[in-house]
């Protein structure tokens, strides 16, 4: 008889566990979903995309060593133009708020010429080098942000995330220096 108990207990749960998923797929069928970037995801589904990302992220870029040479000034002139061409549209440029085309993403992207912590991440210095490293090197899904690696090495790509170290401390002039590509970074182009 004790043994009929557990029995009876896995077969409720198994019945349980199979209607459950036949819920969530005919729910996936049914296009009942909002997916315009203008309609906002419900909390639990923004929750759950966003503990997805951030564990994901973070299991990923772990172990990501970054460069002896991460300060050398070279790597904040050579990403900075990089972030310019590439990046500003979306994450702006210091003085920015918006921009046309960040005003219809969604998620929105952070700005990033605003200190780290002002969109959701206090990470170490280099936690936060790794992250980043990470994020522009394999992008994430379904938010608009690409993966660069196709077209950048991983030199290139530490530039960029030297550049952004900086980024929240300068001003809109010398954002204008730091980013302004020079005829000999045409290679980069």
């Amino acid at each position: 008889m004790t043994l009929s108990k557990p029995l009876g207990c896995f077969k409720c749960l198994s019945v349980a566990a199979i209607v459950i998923a036949l819920g969530g797929i005919g729910f996936a069928y049914s296009g009942l979903y909002p997916m315009g970037a203008d309609v906002p995801h419900n909390k639990l589904t923004y929750w759950v995309l966003e503990t997805l990302r951030e564990r994901s992220i973070a299991r990923a870029s772990d172990d990501i060593q970054v460069p002896a040479d991460f300060d050398y000034s070279g790597r904040l002139l050579a990403g900075g133009a990089d972030y310019n061409d590439m990046c500003a549209g979306c994450h702006l440029s210091p003085g920015q708020k918006d921009s046309d085309f960040s005003l219809g993403l969604y998620p929105v992207p952070p700005n990033l010429a605003e200190a780290p912590g002002e969109h959701g991440h206090d990470d170490e210095p280099t936690e936060q080098a790794q992250r980043r490293f990470w994020i522009i090197k394999h992008g994430i899904k379904a938010s608009g942000m690409p993966a660069w690696a196709p077209g950048h090495d991983d030199d290139r790509i530490w530039s960029m995330v030297a550049f952004l170290e900086k980024l929240p401390t300068l001003s809109p002039a010398q954002y204008q220096i730091l980013s302004a590509r020079g005829e000999t970074d045409d290679d980069h182009h």
